[in-house]
């Protein structure tokens, strides 16, 4: 989603802003992006070379209850995404998004070795205490790595230039294809490497993969624009709350009193650096502008208190959090349906006929692929085709807004859990019918083809919801806390996989009362089992959370930046050229 160059803008450090009449930097660009998205190629290979086939190590190697792995399963899915949360933290107000990266990479390398390990040589009494030891380590890898590699690449470009801000939807399409190569690759190579050859062979795979991108990330590392750490960025959010509580009863219309505007506007300009952009005025949370009004104690002091007078950025930035909490709280439901399709559509396809020729097996994780497939082939059709015929239609550049990209993913989750009912309805009717119903460990003659809508249903959600999530909590948060703008997209992740947990515990603890055998719904058995009504609840739930997101989008605003003349006029002799080459193209 992004092309050009350009050091990131940030309100509280204004030498780290370009003049739009620099010359062009030597760093930064595509030229430095490409290196940090074929790490994190590299490092989805890794993590979904884990997570696609881990529901199948731990029901066959270790023997753990269906209902338990899943359980298990998503649980490490959500600490490995709520790491993020504190990687963002030390990245934005310690160590530099580069160094967090780097230090993540080689703990990601050191729980992978140990993952190897404890599939090879620790005893088997030992062997599930080590085994969950490094999952966990693995996390804490995460927790740096992911946060912080998808604002570094986009740290590169500079979203002040008009051509490159134009550019950067498109940025994070590609982006998140890159991370489709990575993870498709490995559920088609690593899980069948697994499921054939071992396990051992299967994560010394992995562990390859992470090598080869630590050496990639370090080659590239004199083409990097790095930016230093600014500090810790909650400080700022925290001095707005402090300061419009103790002025809550100021009034904005008391003559002589005005607002705090900072150096945004009347700061003087530092090395014949261009002064930091203001955000506009917004009427939403009004109760935080007290904050930035000056009174007589304000007017009267040398200098400004900023536990008790902030300027109109940092109040428009925590009102940009806040904006975005509803959001984030509305699409913890778009995960609790995706995640399935690591834990039950792989359970069900190993019920299922997968044979390829006389001497092959499809394993059912490869199923995954389908995603990546999906997502390989609609991300370029929706940058070319979509966005183009969509901006024709509605005027918008990236042709529909964010959140209408978000909602129709939201949508489109809905869509996968019900076809998911229905495929698992007539799986257990075939069973039914040849009366394999207390034979779990037959095969029952449905192909598992009839999997294949239902994944590539969750494939074309993450090109609306995944990709437009990432752009949403990139575009709208402030800038010195854009780290954690991709913890908060990431925490999703955890909270959903939580979520979806928390949900089989209830639909376990509800239907253990009404069959014998207990959790009766998501049995060992899944030929008795009802995963269908699992799916159903799903689905339901799914509806009525979409009805909220559309309530929650409808009175979302948007970030507004007050651009500069310099600016406007960059912008309206790039739309110009945008034109031309359409006229040019057209004839």
């Amino acid at each position: 989603m992004d092309s050009s160059v350009s050091p990131i803008i940030n309100d509280q450090n204004p030498r780290n802003t370009l003049s739009s009449s620099s010359p062009k930097p030597s760093k930064g660009g595509w030229n430095s992006a490409i290196f940090v998205i074929f790490v994190e190629m590299a490092q989805r290979f890794a993590y979904y070379g884990v997570a696609g086939n881990l529901i199948t190590y731990l029901t066959n190697d270790l023997h753990q209850p269906i209902a338990t792995a899943a359980k298990n399963v998503n649980t490490w899915i959500g600490v490995s995404a709520l790491f993020p949360i504190l990687g963002a933290l030390l990245a934005d107000s310690f160590l530099g998004r580069f160094k967090t990266i780097l230090l993540s990479s080689v703990i990601y390398l050191l729980g992978m070795v140990l993952l190897i390990l404890s599939v090879s040589v620790v005893p088997a009494n030992h062997r599930q205490g080590v085994f969950f030891l490094a999952l966990y380590i693995l996390a804490v890898g995460e927790g740096g790595h992911k946060p912080c590699v998808q604002t570094f690449a986009a740290d590169q470009f500079d979203e002040r230039k008009p051509e490159e801000k134009a550019a950067k939807s498109s940025f994070f399409n590609w982006w998140y294809l890159g991370i489709v190569v990575g993870a498709t690759t490995a559920v088609l190579v690593a899980v069948s490497v697994q499921d054939n050859v071992g396990w051992t062979a299967g994560f010394g795979m992995l562990a390859g993969a992470l090598v080869v991108a630590l050496i990639i990330f370090l080659i590239g590392v004199k083409r990097y624009r790095i930016e230093a750490p600014v500090g810790s960025p909650y400080t700022g959010v925290g001095q707005v709350f402090v300061a419009a509580v103790r002025k809550r009863r100021v009034s904005e219309t008391r003559e002589g009193w005005g607002i705090c505007y900072g150096d945004e506007k009347d700061g003087a300009d530092l090395e014949g650096q261009p002064k930091v952009r203001s955000l506009a005025r917004t009427n939403q949370f009004r109760f935080l502008d007290k904050a930035m009004i000056m009174d007589n104690i304000d007017s009267s002091s040398q200098t400004r208190n900023p536990w008790r007078l902030c300027t109109l950025n940092q109040v428009e930035q925590v009102k940009q959090l806040l904006r975005l909490i509803p959001i984030w709280l509305t699409c913890l439901m778009f995960n609790a349906t995706i995640v399935q399709s690591h834990t039950f559509f792989i359970k069900q396809g190993t019920t299922m006929l997968r044979s390829i020729g006389p001497h092959f097996l499809l394993p059912p994780a490869s199923l995954q692929c389908l995603i990546g497939f999906t997502i390989l082939v609609f991300v370029p059709l929706y940058d070319r085709l979509f966005v183009p015929l969509a901006r024709k239609i509605t005027g918008h550049p990236s042709g529909i807004t964010m959140l209408q990209r978000i909602g129709t993913g939201l949508f489109l989750s809905t869509l996968e859990m019900v076809v998911a009912a229905l495929v698992e309805a007539k799986r257990v009717k075939i069973a039914a019918d040849y009366g394999l119903i207390d034979t779990p460990k037959s095969t029952v003659p449905m192909s598992l083809g009839w999997l294949v809508p239902q994944f590539m249903i969750g494939g074309l959600a993450d090109v609306f919801t995944v990709v437009g999530l990432q752009e949403l909590f990139y575009d709208q948060m402030p800038e010195s806390m854009r780290s954690m703008g991709a913890a908060a997209y990431i925490s999703i992740v955890g909270i959903g996989s939580f979520l979806s947990t928390a949900v089989i515990l209830v639909v376990q603890a509800v239907t253990s009362r009404l069959g014998r055998g207990g959790g009766e719904w998501l049995g060992d058995n899944l030929n008795r089992a009802h995963l269908d009504y699992f799916y159903w609840v799903l689905a339901v739930l799914s509806v009525l959370n979409l009805g909220v997101y559309v309530w929650v989008s409808n009175c979302f605003v948007y970030k507004k930046v007050e651009e500069s003349e310099q600016e406007m006029e960059m912008e309206t002799e790039t739309e110009t050229e945008r034109e031309r080459k359409e006229m040019s193209t057209g004839s």
